[in-house]
């Protein structure tokens, strides 16, 4: 008879944590659903598509490890960005779930060794803790080798990825997709856009257990959930959202061509560019200016986007 502990399927985890970021922004802000990816509902996800896989009870299916892997701005920069305090707050969150992360430097040359860092860290547990399965929230194709390497040590894989195309501030047609030579390496290959999208179908399972609900919905669209120093694209689907979020605030800081308004977070100014001005010219501004907004990203992170001036600070009409 088999014991209750040779039936457990112990199940690691691992982010790499830029991409998952880039995809979580994409549900976020640039698909119909509007809403962020919920990591106790991806994590809960992962035990039940686990158990129907191998045939075990939801009881048996135990993420025994996780771990989150990306770049990560000096502290003074990120201060200087104002996005000291989101770091920290998404660190919370990580916390809270269990997740041990892991940090490397951003240089001028942008993001450098998390895919080396995330493989040595998930070859060198699955040998001490001899997981059953090994989880990746990845899209490389440079994480292949390490998939081999666990499939010769009899560790299952399962890759999430997703695919989709966005449209950049620029007009420029984006996509983002997760290598079919890492998915066909996997025992288990999830492509999450078509169980998001109902196009794949999994018994028992529904895809809004992948995102947060209402009321977190609310708090994460306070931009208070994720570092926000991505150097990736503005994520906007071609498609405009009705009934958009729209905040105000004042400007604070104007410079060539580009400025910051103030939010209702002490201390937490938006970016915003000249070209997303809608009914006033850059020229007319001033600081103390009254403009509304509606929060977007772009390549420097958080930002203002579609914005109307409401009032001049010296009620000039």
């Amino acid at each position: 008879m088999i014991n209750g502990r040779e039936m457990l399927s112990r199940i690691g985890i691992f982010y790499d944590g830029n991409y998952f970021y880039h995809v979580s922004n994409y549900y976020c802000y640039g698909h119909p659903r509007k809403s962020r990816l919920s990591i106790p509902g991806i994590h809960d996800f992962i035990k039940r598509y686990v158990s129907l896989q191998e045939n075990i009870s939801p009881a048996f299916c135990q993420i025994v490890d996780c771990h989150y892997f990306r770049g990560r701005l000096p502290a003074l920069e990120a201060n200087e960005r104002q996005i000291l305090l989101n770091e920290r707050i998404f660190d919370d969150i990580l916390m809270r779930e269990g997740i041990v992360t892991h940090y490397l430097p951003i240089t001028r040359g942008g993001e450098k060794g998390v895919d080396v860092s995330l493989a040595l860290e998930v070859l060198e547990l699955t040998l001490f803790k001899k997981f059953n399965v090994v989880v990746l929230i990845a899209s490389d194709g440079d994480y292949i080798p390490l998939v081999r390497k666990l499939n010769s040590l009899g560790t299952r894989v399962m890759v999430l990825g997703w695919d989709f195309e966005y449209t950049d501030d620029n007009g420029n047609t984006r996509y983002t997709s997760t290598s079919s030579r890492l998915l066909n390496e996997a025992a288990y290959p999830l492509r999450m856009h078509d169980i998001i999208n109902g196009t794949k179908r999994i018994p028992d399972i529904s895809p809004d257990m992948l995102f947060v609900n209402n009321q977190q919905n609310d708090f994460l669209h306070d931009d208070n959930e994720l570092p926000l120093e991505m150097d990736d694209s503005v994520l906007n689907d071609t498609q405009p959202f009705s009934d958009p979020i729209r905040r105000r605030g004042r400007i604070v800081q104007l410079r060539g061509g580009y400025g910051f308004i103030s939010t209702d977070i002490p201390s937490k100014n938006l970016f915003f560019f000249m070209e997303q001005l809608r009914n006033c010219d850059f020229n007319e501004l001033m600081l103390g200016d009254l403009m509304e907004y509606e929060p977007g990203y772009n390549d420097r992170g958080e930002c203002c986007k579609n914005i109307d001036l409401i009032a001049h600070a010296d009620n000039r009409i």
